[in-house]
């Protein structure tokens, strides 16, 4: 009797099963759907409602002014807000993909309200054209609109997240013709077309044209014919005639026309075959025309629903009312006045199980549970004779549970198929217990007081993940987050937005009491963001609440900037140094330079260490006028000093700052100002003195370079200026600056003999060995000689040096091993040197004529 019952609710449509039953009666109270545009989002979603100005109405005891409401699926009220905006009539509405409503107006303006008829900022336009065109149509697909306007012309915002219009082009004949009108339009998704924009089909007089953004084809259909040679070069495009209605399968493979005669047409997109023609009774078009899945093709006229397929005869059913219907992927929603039912074709484990006469195994199983609980021994009879394929009937019983909406009969199927697994030792157990998992969480988003009446099917595309944020938009956050318990999900992003909601929503509670009801729900998630919540609540105007949110959030990365943004400073700077990350702390310095008055910023950094020696750090090579001021006002003249010191030699380096260039003289001025900090420092006394030195120097050189005009001189040593003075024949200025500095007598005849030995003056050099006895003897003369290459002259040096050693060394240098080896053994130390040049001129062929005389003073 059970299976009568149900197989008598189903309508024989050729071969297959369709049943309708009832979802929800409608809580709405005076809702007229006839009276009212009406948009309504796929997978569920919620209904907006909203009355219709281009009809005339009576009012019944309420405002002249529009409300646009939205509901759940139940036709309970989730919000309302009053429709004011300017623009015209309202020419379309519809849901995007995420569940935003979208708003047309006719002179092309889109206006987008969330869940709770919040109107989202900014809002859209379609362009100037169709601005001063006004639009007469749109199609809405999931997220993207076309819109028709009075001049035929096309625009399309194939993404509401970029929300950029494009003009199509023109369709042929309809921009030069103005009594020439489309008498109708489908979409065809960018995601089914070759070219991956979206298509636009036009109907226009006798064609149907196919409009892309950069093409524009006719659409031309194939006749079916018993004899095909009757009609091998006919286009069958024109016999079809104008056509009044027309939309495009959900997989975008068929394209179904209504035609002025009144037939049903269905096109296949890509061989341009026909799938169905079909007279219908009234050449009237239809108000409404949707698939049902992908089986067959809904059309609906006042109190008349028809069912059209392939084959058979359609199937008719009838309102009172009207009706909308809300194309699903597998089967059609249709909302009434009075309530929310679900056509859809009998999936074939539940018509196996239900069908009258049924003997496949999942009915018998069905059947045996029915029996075992009557404890009649035909439950083991009808086991036995399914026993071979009672693995196939579990399964039937498990897919045709998932398929139920009705909550008894879905405990009916379980229970028969976990009976039947007790019998099977070959099935995956798991299989009842994912099912039962799912219809747990369809049945309690199907509460009318949650509207998500899901399928099985619609819950698997739709995902877990998007059926918890849909939860979460609408505020059924307990739900959601039980959900997300019982599927182990990631709590984090419920908790979440509860949290941010909790703070919208309490505008006068305390913050100390809302810190305490937050903090009881965040801590259930470790390691949840404080610092988003904190965000939201600052955007709320709660910069206390916030202040305190974040000083739970564990890192610093987000903790920091958030302070800042705040105004919290000195909070996030000791934050950020706790942290040790560098990048921080620079972030916070950098914002606290901006914001606040250098004073005060010094005084901020001074104390914390690792933030004063990063902003020193990064001041010495960008900002030298700001640190200068930094050192000034912690005391630290030396410093300052020392920056001034530095950027005389960065000025050095310009070009400008030689050859007597106007840079010189602010070189010497900052030396001076250099050395006269310094001088107030007791520490600094070598510095002081150095400074001065420096800047006397620099003006001995700048001299020098004006008056040899050879930029040589300036930034060079001590020494190098002498022997360059030397070189250039300038001997009283090398003299003179030997006066200045003190130079000693020893460094005056090494730097000399050097010089003179640069230029090869031999002559010169010869006359100042003799000019008095050099302090450190002859050596420098020797040294100069031989680093010059000269043998020669190095031999008028060397006999002189009264060191032996120094001699022995000397001529071994030049190579003369004898006369080296005679001065060594002359040495007294020891035999020292001797055994020295004996390595040394181990691997020379002269080695062999110092054997004897080597031999003989050892």
């Amino acid at each position: 009797m059970t299976n009568v019952s149900v197989a008598a609710e189903w309508q024989l449509l050729y071969d297959r099963y369709y049943r309708k039953p009832e979802i929800y009666q409608m809580r709405w109270k005076h809702v007229d759907l006839s009276r009212n545009k009406v948009a309504c989002a796929s997978f569920g979603g919620p209904i907006a409602v909203i009355r219709d100005d281009s009809k005339i109405v009576q009012l019944y005891a309420e405002s002249a002014l529009r409300k646009l409401r939205i509901f759940n699926s139940a036709g309970l009220l989730l919000s309302e807000t009053i429709w004011k905006h300017p623009g015209g009539r309202l020419i379309g509405m519809s849901w995007s993909d995420d569940q935003t409503l979208i708003c047309v107006v006719q002179d092309g303006t889109i206006y987008r309200y969330n869940i709770h008829a919040e109107l989202i900022e900014p809002n859209m336009s379609m362009g100037k054209e169709c601005f001063e065109q006004n639009v007469v149509e749109c199609v809405f697909w999931g997220n993207g609109v076309v819109c028709l306007t009075e001049g035929g012309q096309l625009f399309c915002i194939s993404d509401f997240d970029t929300m950029k219009p494009i003009k199509l082009p023109d369709v042929p004949g309809l921009t030069e013709d103005d009594m020439l009108q489309p008498t109708c339009l489908a979409v065809r998704e960018p995601k089914y077309t070759m070219s991956g924009t979206v298509e636009v089909l036009v109907a226009v007089g006798d064609e149907i044209f196919g409009v892309e953004e950069d093409s524009v084809q006719t659409f031309r259909v194939d006749e079916p014919s018993v004899n095909e040679s009757d009609v091998q070069d006919t286009d069958y495009g024109n016999l079809i005639g104008p056509v009044q209605k027309m939309i495009v399968s959900p997989n975008g493979k068929f394209l179904t026309l209504f035609t002025h005669d009144g037939r049903i047409v269905v096109v296949e997109m890509e061989t341009k075959q026909i799938a169905i023609d079909y007279s219908c009774e009234s050449a009237l078009p239809p108000q409404q025309m949707a698939w049902c899945g992908m089986d067959t093709v809904l059309l609906y006229w006042d109190e008349d629903l028809t069912m059209v397929g392939p084959l058979g005869d359609p199937v008719h059913y009838f309102y009172d009312e009207p009706v909308i219907l809300i194309p699903e992927c597998d089967g059609v929603r249709i909302l009434s006045n009075t309530s929310l039912e679900f056509l859809q074709r009998v999936p074939d484990s539940t018509e196996s199980i239900f069908r009258i006469g049924s003997t496949s195994p999942a009915a018998l199983l069905y059947d045996a549970l029915d029996h075992f609980d009557r404890r009649s021994a035909k439950a083991d009879e009808n086991l036995r004779l399914i026993r071979s394929s009672l693995s196939e009937a579990v399964e039937s019983c498990i897919d045709a549970a998932g398929h139920e909406f009705d909550v008894t009969r879905q405990r009916a199927l379980l229970r028969a198929a976990s009976y039947g697994q007790a019998f099977c030792s070959n099935f995956q157990r798991e299989r009842v217990q994912e099912t039962c998992r799912t219809l747990r969480v369809l049945n309690a988003v199907r509460d009318p007081d949650i509207g998500i009446p899901l399928s099985i099917r619609q819950y698997k595309l739709l995902t877990p993940v998007v059926l918890i944020s849909r939860l979460i938009n609408s505020n059924h956050h307990l739900l959601a987050l039980r959900i997300s318990e019982y599927l182990d999900m990631n709590k984090e992003v419920v908790i979440m937005h509860w949290a941010c909601a909790k703070i919208t929503a309490s505008p006068s509670t305390p913050d100390a009491h809302l810190l305490e009801v937050l903090l009881e729900k965040l801590q259930l998630c470790r390691g949840i963001s404080y610092a988003a919540v904190a965000t939201h609540a600052d955007n709320c105007g709660r910069r206390k609440l916030a202040a305190m949110l974040v000083e739970h959030e564990p890192r610093s990365t987000k903790q920091v900037p958030l302070l800042l943004s705040i105004g919290e400073e000195d909070t996030a700077l000791v934050k950020a140094t706790e942290s040790g990350d560098t990048d921080l702390i620079y972030l916070v310095i950098f914002h606290i330079w901006q914001k606040r008055p250098p004073l005060e910023f010094f005084a901020m950094i001074q104390g914390r260490v690792l933030a004063r020696d990063l902003f020193v750090a990064y001041a010495r090579c960008h900002k030298h006028e700001f640190l200068k001021d930094f050192f000034l006002s912690t005391g630290q003249i030396h410093e300052v000093a020392f920056l001034l010191w530095k950027e005389s030699w960065d000025m050095g380096k310009n070009p400008m700052a030689s050859k007597g260039s106007p840079l010189y003289g602010p070189r010497i001025k900052l030396i001076e100002k250099a050395r006269n900090l310094f001088s107030q420092t007791k520490e600094h006394t070598f510095e002081s003195k150095a400074a001065e030195e420096h800047a006397k120097l620099l003006k001995i050189q700048h001299e020098l370079e004006v008056s040899t005009k050879q930029a040589i001189f300036v930034d060079s040593s001590i020494n190098d200026t002498i022997r360059t003075c030397i070189v250039l024949g300038n001997n009283r200025a090398a003299i003179k600056v030997k006066t200045e500095f003190k130079v000693s007598d020893k460094r005056w005849y090494f730097l000399k003999a050097f010089a003179l030995a640069t230029i090869k003056d031999w002559a010169a050099l010869e006359k100042f060995s003799k000019e008095k006895r050099p302090p450190m003897g002859f050596r420098p003369f020797v040294e100069a000689c031989i680093d010059a290459d000269e043998k020669a002259e190095a031999l008028k040096y060397i006999p002189k040096l009264s060191d032996l050693v120094e001699r022995g060394e000397a001529y071994a240098r030049i190579g003369m091993a004898k006369e080296a080896a005679d001065a060594a053994a002359q040495a007294n130390d020891g035999g020292e040197l001797l055994e020295r040049f004996r390595k040394t001129f181990s691997q020379n062929a002269i080695f062999d004529t110092l054997k004897i005389p080597f031999q003989g003073t050892s």
